[in-house]
């Protein structure tokens, strides 16, 4: 049985199987829970002598106190993260044969300010990285990573019609061709469980088919390219007006000399 994952702020994971069942799996919100306790920690770890590389100077004894719990909570919302996403992942891998995940551009979402901090504390790479050899480990199952391109927001589950925009704020999709009316990320899952029928060269990118036949590509993109670069043959002379020295000797040579030389 196949299942497509689509991965969350709000929800951390919605799961749609091959039979069309959607499970949701809610975020934990661990450092949402622990930011009261490490900000007053930061609070009082700021009000002592801390190191600064740019002098050299060394903590105080009561700043390293005082760092101790902030370190602690830090430590906590780590490993309570760790622990939720690895109980995630093994579940999946241990149900499911195909999993197919997307392949999100973590870096760049980390750029919105406004969903930074929970785009961090849901661990987007690491849910990839787990499927990925938690799969490879067991007999019989596979991870197939979507196109980062491909449309499944946009796409329509019941027609397969795309649209054109749907702004991030719109959570309920409706579509124009069918009528389809569906919750944003139960539509995605949908759709990237679809895809485990188009992926069938195997090769772990969804929608990598090798059914069309090969079509050359325009400007010679269909040919080897070089692995060493062609030397350029020397020309008369270098940049600058200078010449090698073999040069000059081939010229002294092939030179006339139309009359013999005088000393002055």
């Amino acid at each position: 049985m196949a299942v497509g994952i689509d991965l969350g702020v709000k929800t951390l994971a919605v799961m749609a199987d091959s039979t069309g069942e959607i499970r949701t799996a809610p975020g934990p919100g661990h450092y949402d829970a622990a930011r009261r306790q490490l900000r007053r920690a930061s609070r009082v770890v700021s009000r002592r002598q801390g190191p600064d590389r740019r002098t050299g100077q060394q903590p105080s004894r009561r700043w390293e106190k005082a760092n101790a719990p902030r370190n602690k909570v830090r430590h906590r919302v780590a490993n309570l993260r760790e622990d939720a996403l690895h109980k995630l992942t093994t579940a999946v891998a241990a149900e499911y044969g195909t999993v197919v995940i997307e392949d999100l551009n973590v870096a760049g979402m980390l750029k919105n300010r406004r969903l930074a901090r929970r785009i961090a504390d849901t661990g987007f790479g690491e849910i990839r990285r787990q499927l990925d050899y938690k799969t490879r480990r067991r007999h019989a199952t596979r991870t197939i990573v979507a196109s980062r391109w491909y449309p499944s927001s946009k796409t329509s589950s019941g027609c397969g019609a795309v649209k054109a925009t749907l702004p991030l704020h719109v959570r309920t999709y409706a579509c124009d061709a069918c009528g389809l009316v569906i919750d944003r990320d139960d539509n995605a899952a949908l759709n990237l469980a679809a895809l485990v029928a188009a992926c069938v060269t195997g090769t772990g990118v969804a929608g990598d088919q090798d059914t069309a036949p090969a079509v050359s590509k325009p400007r010679g993109a269909d040919q080897k390219t070089r692995a060493t670069r062609t030397r350029r043959k020397a020309s008369a002379g270098r940049a600058g007006g200078a010449t090698l020295p073999q040069q000059r000797q081939e010229e002294a040579r092939d030179r006339t000399q139309a009359e013999p030389l005088k000393l002055w």
